[in-house]
């Protein structure tokens, strides 16, 4: 067989998996969140959220709803080196991102049932 007919075989399976895979997996709820930024920030971002009045301030002032306050985590990145993830019984997280072109920084407590805005350092 020459190569050329393999290579057109190869192709030709290879996309028609591609097909049912899409096929099958269309409509589920797949993701994949294997880094340890990835899989904190989905934590917390499934969670319930609730504000601390500190926090509330901050919004009020700057004006910033908490639907922005979500997309900022979700696409934000954890700073580990200043969170606290071993600690008990909530954890404690940086995680740093923009706003207007500007940096910002949101603490999040992170406990098993919701996680809680605890500060946001906007300037």
């Amino acid at each position: 067989m020459k190569l050329l007919h393999r290579i057109g075989y190869y192709l030709g399976g290879f996309s028609l998996g591609l097909i049912i895979l899409a096929f099958f997996l269309n409509g589920k709820k797949t993701s994949c969140s294997y880094g340890p930024n990835a899989r904190t920030v989905k934590n917390i971002s499934q969670k319930p959220k609730s504000f601390s009045t500190e926090a509330q301030e901050v919004m009020r002032i700057h004006k910033i709803d908490t639907t922005t306050i979500t997309q900022i985590i979700q696409l934000g990145e954890v700073n580990f080196s200043e969170s606290d993830t071993k600690a008990e019984p909530c954890k404690f997280y940086v995680i740093e991102n923009t706003y207007k072109e500007k940096p910002i920084e949101i603490n999040v407590e992170n406990c098993e049932k919701k996680a809680t805005i605890t500060t946001i350092k906007y300037n």
